[in-house]
């Protein structure tokens, strides 16, 4: 049984009572939006450069592309944004020297990894706060810096609870 709201409804001359039931219903607004000071709530889809196609499939922009490959907006720590390769191919997340200076993210330690043509190299490491693409965020990321990368990579460690589909202009994400 729904609970009762009552209303008081000037009209004319005379004051009436309006008695409807109230009907409590899930309110998504989607994944990026604001609510107003009078409690309305505004999406901001467009303005956060996402395009919410379902609860669970979401589009990024691709900002351009290098060789072919995808380029797009990320933001670290909820300030900075940089330019990085979206690579389907790499298992984390590498930045360059000057994104570390700029976003003041500090070495913890150092690592060993294979990079593409099967040599091993060693990178300093970290975790940093939050690592996010359009409403994709990822807290508690680790991440590597490479002091001669001229752009970072964006891989696996970031996207790995995602499907994603790269498209002409966009990045599809479904949460798996």
């Amino acid at each position: 049984m729904q609970p009762i709201q009552s209303r008081w409804i000037g009209f004319s001359s005379r004051l009436m009572v309006l008695t409807v039931p109230s009907v409590t219903k899930a309110n998504d607004p989607g994944l990026c939006f604001m609510t107003t000071s009078s409690g309305k709530t505004i999406s901001l889809g467009e303005m956060c450069k996402v395009i919410q196609t379902t609860d669970t499939v979401f589009r990024i922009p691709i900002k351009r592309r290098q060789a072919k490959t995808a380029i797009i907006d990320v933001k670290f720590n909820g300030g900075q944004v940089f330019e990085m390769v979206f690579d389907t191919g790499a298992n984390g997340i590498l930045i360059t020297q000057e994104m570390a200076k700029k976003s003041n993210i500090k070495p913890a330690g150092k690592s060993r990894f294979t990079i593409a043509d099967g040599s091993v190299v060693e990178f300093q490491t970290t975790t940093i706060l939050s690592v996010s693409v359009g409403i994709v965020v990822v807290n508690n990321a680790q991440i590597s810096i490479a002091p001669k990368a001229e752009i970072g990579l964006l891989g696996h460690g970031f996207f790995d609870n995602y499907d994603v589909k790269i498209l002409q202009k966009q990045i599809e994400f479904h949460k798996c």
